[in-house]
């Protein structure tokens, strides 16, 4: 869950899958001098890729390989750990993005068990939707040869960092990889101007590369006694796609999103061009990074966000084992309170019956105060928690943020809705809602929205839905490891239903890009609103010949093109 990951199992498994760049026949023949030429522009860093679960199989590609025990052994500890995953290419944090669904290739572990051997015994470990080559990005020379080598060959390109992706737009079957998690710069500038604007204008902020992950970051702004807003996820990359597409923080209900928040973006176009997107230039791209999502403007570098110093921050912690009766009492609780709540500044989560809440904006007899119907509800009910001062950010997530990270690669399909302030705002509304809450089979609920941030308006390319809304509801359909292609689609099609009930309730909101239903109606609407236009024209201009392109990303060529074959078909 919270672990840290041994860097002696890191280092043997890496070694273990130490594999030369051998040119695979699943590429065309003839590029295998242009992929030559292209690791030596790379300078060698240009590398095969294979499953993660690979070394327990002795089936590979339908042919008989032998095992690696020890490498098996590795990934078998550290199966469900996002911190292992995220330092490997080859895995995505939800498993379901490795494989290939719609031809029924994978190569899986039993998520419940990673030494079932029924998993791995007498199967094959397909290559499934990881590319077979990725490069390792070191600075933007890199990617320009990947976007010529694309443009010359035809072959796709698919941009990776953490693989916290949950509509598998980091992985692309056939694909050239580029994988930007080892781009860890970190810096820290009380006057920061954005390049080419006035020095008038500076700004307490931090530059990130790509490849840090929230819990670098954290841990860098504490040293430095600043507050980054950023995301609950340790390993989540802080510049990609959670900042592209949005962004959000249990701090933003105060302080913003991401996209509220970015300065200034280093990114290398599809054209081949380095750019620096900010308020001063290149002012459409500009707009487009802060919400038109990431895959499909180009490949960010590096990012800078404004900081905030520290927070002192009253949290609020409840938990209690629910019944049926207990729990629909739970979410009217919620429910009534929520205008309130946010009024005083509280965002955090709703993982079923656990409730974590933080604000900056109150003392500790007012936070103590605004919760007391839910600490009465959960005393009554024997359940635990409490209210209590911490100092700072980091210190919260050192002690809630770390020990709840969740496990990963689980295979599941997620619905969401955006619920907009005026569901709350009457009885007919709460009532509805509160019905909903108790016919999903789970709740996940950040309650994330910037209520009470002051946005500029249009500065920002995200659905305006956000602006109004009080809910990010989550719901969601899981599988098995050994579940039918069959059996795979009806999950998906539940997940999709759940998302149709979510949207009756709330009709003219929207959805984040980065945590949809993967077949999302009409989601050039419930992602960009009226923005989607405009971001197309940007993204036809720094990528005229469309070599970037993602499952319902700006742009995207459709579900019939080649690229996507990996998806089921649509519910």
């Amino acid at each position: 869950m919270g672990r840290r990951i041994s860097a002696v199992a890191v280092a043997l498994y890496t070694i273990c899958l130490s594999l030369p760049v051998t040119f695979s026949a699943h590429f065309p023949r003839s590029l295998s001098g242009a992929l030559v030429s292209l690791n030596h522009t790379v300078q060698g860093r240009l590398h095969a890729a294979t499953p993660i679960a690979r070394p327990c199989f002795s089936w590979y590609d339908h042919a008989q390989v032998s095992p690696d025990q020890q490498a098996c052994a590795i990934v078998q500890e550290n199966y469900t750990s996002p911190g292992f995953r995220s330092l490997h290419y080859g895995n995505t944090m939800n498993s379901e993005w490795e494989t290939c669904m719609g031809k029924s290739e994978q190569c899986l572990l039993d998520y419940n068990n990673a030494t079932n051997p029924l998993a791995y015994t007498g199967t094959d470990c397909d290559q499934g939707s990881i590319s077979r080559y990725y490069i390792e990005i070191q600075d933007e020379r890199d990617l320009v040869a990947a976007f010529a080598f694309s443009k010359a060959s035809n072959v796709p390109l698919s941009i990776k960092n953490s693989g916290h992706d949950y509509k598998g737009r980091s992985t692309m079957k056939d694909s050239l990889a580029l994988w930007t998690r080892k781009l860890t710069s970190l810096s820290y500038n009380k006057t920061f101007v954005p390049q080419g604007c006035s020095v008038s204008s500076s700004y307490n902020a931090i530059t990130t590369g790509a490849g840090n992950s929230f819990q670098d970051l954290y841990e860098f702004a504490d040293a430095n006694n600043v507050t980054y807003v950023g995301g609950y996820a340790t390993t989540v990359g802080a510049s990609g796609g959670w900042l592209m597409g949005g962004g959000h923080s249990i701090l933003s209900p105060v302080l913003g999103l991401g996209v509220d928040r970015v300065l200034e973006f280093k990114i290398v176009t599809p054209d081949g061009e380095l750019r620096i997107a900010n308020e001063c230039q290149n002012t459409d791209l500009f707009w487009a990074l802060r919400g038109g999502g990431g895959g499909t403007f180009g490949v960010v570098l590096e990012s800078t966000s404004k900081v905030e110093p520290q927070l002192t921050l009253q949290v609020a912690y409840f938990s209690f084992n629910s019944t049926a009766t207990s729990l629909r009492e739970y979410y009217e609780i919620l429910v009534n309170s929520s205008v309130q709540w946010s009024t005083e500044g509280w965002g955090g989560h709703i993982i079923g019956s656990t409730i974590i809440y933080v604000t900056p904006n109150l003392a500790l007899d007012e936070a103590q105060n605004s919760m007391k119907n839910l600490s009465d509800f959960i005393t009554a009910q024997g359940g635990q928690g409490i209210v209590e001062t911490l100092p700072s950010w980091y210190s919260f997530f050192e002690k809630y943020g770390i020990p709840s990270q969740q496990s990963v690669g689980v295979l599941q399909a997620i619905a969401s809705r955006l619920i907009p302030k005026t569901n709350f705002e009457s009885a007919n509304g709460r009532s509805q809602l509160v019905d909903l809450l108790v016919s999903l089979p789970a709740i996940y609920i950040p309650v994330v929205p910037p209520v009470l941030f002051n946005a500029t308006r249009n500065a920002t390319s995200i659905t305006p839905a956000w602006r109004d809304s009080l809910w990010h509801l989550i719901s969601g359909a899981v599988w098995e490891y050994n579940s039918t292609a069959t059996e795979i689609e009806v999950m998906f099609g539940v997940a999709h239903n759940l998302t149709l009930s979510m949207r009756a309730i709330a009709p003219d909101s929207g959805a984040y890009s980065n945590e949809g239903d993967v077949y999302e109606v009409e989601h050039e609407t419930s992602f960009w609103g009226p923005n989607y236009p405009a971001l197309l024209q940007i993204k036809q201009k720094y990528d005229p010949l469309g070599l970037l392109d993602c499952w319902q990303c700006v742009g995207w060529k459709g579900s019939s093109s080649k690229d996507f074959e990996c998806y089921l078909p649509s519910p």
